[in-house]
C-alpha cells in the first residue's frame, strides 16, 4: 500500500515508522525546511510511554529527558507561593513518564526510519481528487502522485482537514487563552532542573532551562489581555505580549527585553478541535489534527503516538480491508481522545485564574500536594490512563524490506 503523510510531526513521524515497518510504501511530507526544532517540553506518560516503549525507542528517550526537581510558583517579588516536588508526578505515572522535547521525540523516531521512507521537506500537500479506492495528491512544488491513503498529522491548523472536510472554524474549539514560547542564550538568572513559573490574574509566564546554556519561556494569556483585533506579523505579537505582561513584576522586563531580541516566537490560540468523525474515503487524520486536546492539556504527544499505533495496528489487522480498518481505528480511538479533551477544559482555570483570589488558591492547591492523598485527589484523573494499547503482531515482528519504490524520487532530498 502507497500512503502519503502530510506532516513529520510525532504523529507522522510515528504512523511512518509502523507503516514502513509493515512493508508499506510511505511518502512523507514536511512544509518545513528540515525537521522543526526548538517548541516547547512536554510529560510523556500512560499510552505515549507505552507506544515508545513498543517501538524500542525509550532508552534513548530517557537519555534526552530532562531531569526537573521542583516546579516553583512564585510571586511578583520572586518568593515562592506554591509548587512541589517533581517526584510526585513520578509518584503519580508509576515512574512511567519523561520530560521530553517535543523536537526531540520526532527527531528520534525519524532517526529509527534509516532511510526506508521517502521524505520531501519544504513542500505540502496542496490538493487531493479522492475515488474512494485511491487518491491522487497534488503537491505546492513536487508532481502529483497516485496514493492508496493520505494521512493528515499536520496539527491543529492540518491542510488535510481544511481539504477533506472543512475549514478550521467548523471544527476549532478556542479555550479562551493564546500561548506563546521561545528560547534564548545565557538567561540569567537560571536554575538547573527547576521550572519557575508567576502568575497574575489572566496571564503565566515560565521559565524552564534546556540543553546548552538556553532557556526555554513559555506564556499564556487569557484573549482579554490581548488586542480585540491581532496582527499576525512577529513584531505586532511581540508588541502585544509586552503590553500584557510589562507590569507584572518578578523576572518579566528581563524576560520581554529577551523577546524582542528573538526570532521565531511560537504564537497561537490554545483551541480543541472536536470532530464527528477523522476518516473519509482514503483519507485519515492523527494527532492534533483529528483530536487536539489543547497544549495545555500536555497530552497531546502520548494521544499522536497511540494514534498512530493503533492505525497501523489496525491496517495491518484488516489487511486490504482499508475502510474496515479506519472504521476500527477511529472506534477504538474516539472515547480515550474525547475522555482526554474534557480533562483538558478545566486546566485553563488551573494556569490562568480571573482573579487575585484564584491565583492564591491554585498556588494553595500546589502546596497541598506536597501531602499525602492530595496528589490523587488532586490530580490523578490526568493520570488514569482508561486505555491499554492493544497488541498488534506488528510490534513483534522484524522490519520488512521496503518494496520497489513507484514514487518519483525526491527532487528536494535524495535518499
Amino acid at each position: 500500500m502507497r500512503v502519503a503523510i502530510n506532516g513529520a510531526g510525532i504523529a507522522g513521524t510515528a504512523l511512518a515508522y509502523w507503516l514502513s515497518k509493515m512493508g508499506h510504501e510511505v511518502l512523507l511530507i514536511e512544509r518545513a525546511a528540515e525537521l522543526r526544532t526548538g517548541g516547547y517540553i512536554l510529560n510523556l506518560w500512560g499510552v505515549g510511554y507505552e507506544a515508545v516503549e513498543k517501538m524500542g525507542l525509550l532508552p534513548e528517550l530517557l537519555e534526552l529527558q530532562y531531569e526537573t526537581d521542583e516546579l516553583r510558583m512564585v510571586d511578583s517579588q520572586g518568593r515562592t507561593r506554591g509548587g512541589y516536588p517533581s517526584q510526585i508526578l513520578q509518584r503519580l505515572a508509576n515512574g512511567r513518564i519523561a520530560t521530553l522535547a517535543r523536537a526531540d521525540i520526532a527527531a528520534a523516531i525519524y532517526r529509527l526510519l534509516d532511510n526506508r521512507v521517502e521524505t520531501i521537506f519544504g513542500d505540502s500537500i496542496a490538493t487531493i481528487d479522492d475515488d474512494g479506492t485511491h487518491a491522487h495528491v497534488g503537491f505546492e512544488h513536487a508532481p502529483q502522485r497516485e496514493v492508496d491513503l493520505v494521512i493528515g498529522a499536520d496539527g491543529l491548523h492540518s491542510r488535510i482537514r481544511q481539504i477533506t472536510f472543512g475549514p478550521d472554524r467548523q471544527f476549532e474549539y478556542p479555550m479562551g487563552c493564546h500561548v506563546a514560547s521561545f528560547e534564548v542564550a545565557g538567561y540569567r538568572p537560571r536554575d538547573d532542573n527547576l521550572y519557575v513559573a508567576h502568575t497574575a490574574p489572566g496571564r503565566y509566564i515560565a521559565r524552564f532551562p534546556v540543553r546548552d546554556d538556553r532557556t526555554l519561556f513559555f506564556m499564556l494569556l487569557r484573549n482579554e489581555y490581548l488586542p480585540s483585533t491581532l496582527a499576525t506579523g512577529e513584531p505586532e505579537r511581540k508588541a502585544a505580549l509586552t503590553a500584557a505582561f510589562s507590569d507584572m513584576g518578578w523576572e518579566c522586563p528581563a524576560i520581554l527585553s529577551a523577546l524582542e531580541k528573538t526570532d521565531g516566537v511560537y504564537f497561537d490560540s490554545i483551541s480543541q478541535i472536536r470532530m464527528d468523525g477523522w476518516t473519509k474515503r482514503r483519507v485519515a487524520l492523527v494527532g492534533d489534527a483529528a483530536a487536539c486536546p489543547s497544549l495545555i492539556a500536555g497530552e497531546g504527544a502520548g494521544l499522536a503516538l497511540a494514534e498512530a499505533y493503533v492505525l497501523a495496528g489496525e491496517i495491518h489487522v484488516h489487511g486490504e480491508d482499508l475502510d474496515s480498518a479506519l472504521k476500527h481505528y477511529q472506534k477504538r480511538m474516539w472515547p480515550y481522545a474525547t475522555r482526554k479533551q474534557r480533562y483538558a477544559e478545566g486546566l485553563v482555570t488551573s494556569f490562568v485564574p480571573k482573579t487575585d483570589l484564584g491565583v492564591r488558591a491554585r498556588d494553595l492547591a500546589t502546596l497541598l500536594m506536597r501531602l499525602p492523598v492530595f496528589p490523587r485527589l488532586l490530580m490523578g484523573r490526568y493520570f488514569r490512563d482508561a486505555m491499554e494499547l492493544p497488541e498488534y503482531a506488528m510490534a513483534c515482528q522484524e522490519m520488512e524490506t521496503p518494496p520497489t519504490r513507484s514514487f518519483e524520487p525526491n527532487p528536494l532530498r535524495p535518499i
